[in-house]
């Protein structure tokens, strides 16, 4: 019978004893019910790490917040690079908790313990989600409230027809994981866009839209800043085509013109080898200024060319370069001794009077050369008036075919539009 009362004393003091261990961590055993610390321990010892599934096997995600920042364009590779910042509002019934023994409206609880949802860009090559903190916020009735942050690198064919006028809008596609009817939906409701302004590009508008009730996505409308690309690309083109409009006013003789133009044709040909890294990628609409590039080379050239073929004119009155140059050899051989006899005749006649024969004969041969050297100049004014008709009209022509080219291109960079189908990621 000592036996029995000893044991049974022996038993209740040990289970005392174990209280009073399980509930120094949060006070007496009042407080360890109504503790907050408590409570979280008591929410996170559930260990509920997969998404609700009760009535059926979709839960609802609430979107109340998006934050959208274009962080940069790549016009080489085609690629829109954003950070979304969203706030994720969803309902575990298993999270909840009786006011009435504890009395808090709200907990909060580590990420890594419960269940959260995951949000993915659909049209992204590379996406990451990263929780904006370590913890989240919980509610008494099971609602529970976090913030992650999306960081997308979205594969967008850029309309770069227009470069560097261009403008386009580009979709970022926003989905949760959902198979067979099963997963989550997205309830999303207001987009905000911070720092519209990054590099070259900036971005008009955001807008949240959709295809289908499981196809949301923001369209962004980007505009590229032209002032940058207009001064290193298009104005140096500009500028170097008047140049050698302005050439014209140097002389055909000399050589000065046909240097200067080399000179700008090797200048712009190391333009663009420079300029070819930066010169935006090829997409659906190629970028029309590769092709101003090259009309203003083949102008340039076309210039230089004809005042090389002019500069020939001027000199020899003649466009045939390829052929053998005309000889001074005898021509017409008979007229010209007649016209010889003629002159020595009349000459003799004047001068016999005078002089000897010998005397005569070197008088003939000076006049004769003071009258080839009249000729050769009156054929060398003719030839060179010639060639100064041919270059005012050249330089005419192409004044109005340069001038008309470059209203034409502004006009077709800035008011033509080329359709890219920014959808081709849905099928």
């Amino acid at each position: 019978m000592l036996l029995e009362t000893f044991t049974f004393y022996t038993q209740t003091l040990m289970r005392a004893a174990i209280v009073l261990v399980l509930t120094a961590g949060c006070g007496d055993a009042e407080s360890s019910c109504t503790n907050r610390r408590c409570l979280a321990e008591m929410l996170i010892n559930k260990n509920f790490s997969t998404q609700p599934q009760y009535e059926n096997c979709t839960r609802m995600i609430r979107v109340p917040l998006i934050e959208y920042q274009t962080l940069s364009v790549d016009t080489k590779n085609l690629r829109l690079i954003s950070r979304l910042q969203a706030t994720i509002v969803w309902r575990d019934p298993e999270l909840t908790w009786n006011t009435s023994l504890y009395q808090y409206d709200e907990v909060i609880l580590p990420v890594n313990k419960i269940w959260t949802p995951e949000l993915h860009v659909t049209n992204g090559i590379y996406t990451t989600m990263e929780h904006s903190s370590r913890d989240l916020l919980a509610y008494s009735n099971g609602t529970v409230r976090h913030s992650v942050i999306i960081n997308a690198e979205v594969n967008c064919e850029v309309n770069l027809f227009n470069y560097p006028f261009a403008s386009d809008a580009c979709p970022v596609a926003i989905q949760t994981w959902s198979i067979d009817g099963c997963g989550t939906e997205l309830a999303l409701g207001n987009l905000k866009m911070v720092d519209s302004t990054h590099g070259d590009w900036k971005t008009d508008s955001v807008s949240l839209l959709k295809q289908r009730d499981d196809r949301n996505y923001i369209m962004v409308s980007l505009r590229i800043k032209y002032t940058n690309p207009f001064i290193t690309l298009q104005l140096p083109t500009i500028l170097i085509v008047l140049a050698d409009m302005v050439s014209f006013a140097l002389p055909l003789g000399g050589g000065e013109r046909n240097s200067f133009k080399v000179t700008l044709v090797l200048s712009f040909t190391m333009f663009l080898g420079i300029l070819n890294d930066k010169l935006p990628g090829d997409s659906q609409c190629s970028p029309i200024i590769r092709t101003h590039f090259c009309v203003c080379l083949v102008l340039l050239v076309l210039s230089m060319l004809v005042s090389l073929v002019l500069t020939r004119v001027a000199k020899d009155g003649s466009l045939i370069f390829c052929c053998c140059p005309k000889r001074s050899g005898p021509k017409n051989t008979g007229n010209k001794e007649d016209r010889e006899d003629d002159e020595a005749k009349a000459d003799i006649s004047v001068v016999q009077l005078n002089g000897s024969e010998e005397s005569n004969k070197m008088l003939r041969e000076v006049v004769n050369f003071l009258q080839a050297l009249e000729a050769k100049e009156v054929e060398s004014e003719r030839h060179q008036a010639l060639a100064n008709m041919l270059d005012q009209t050249f330089f005419w022509f192409y004044f109005v075919l340069g001038s008309a080219y470059f209203f034409a291109m502004n006009y077709v960079m800035i008011t033509v539009t080329c359709q890219v189908n920014h959808f081709d990621f849905w099928y």
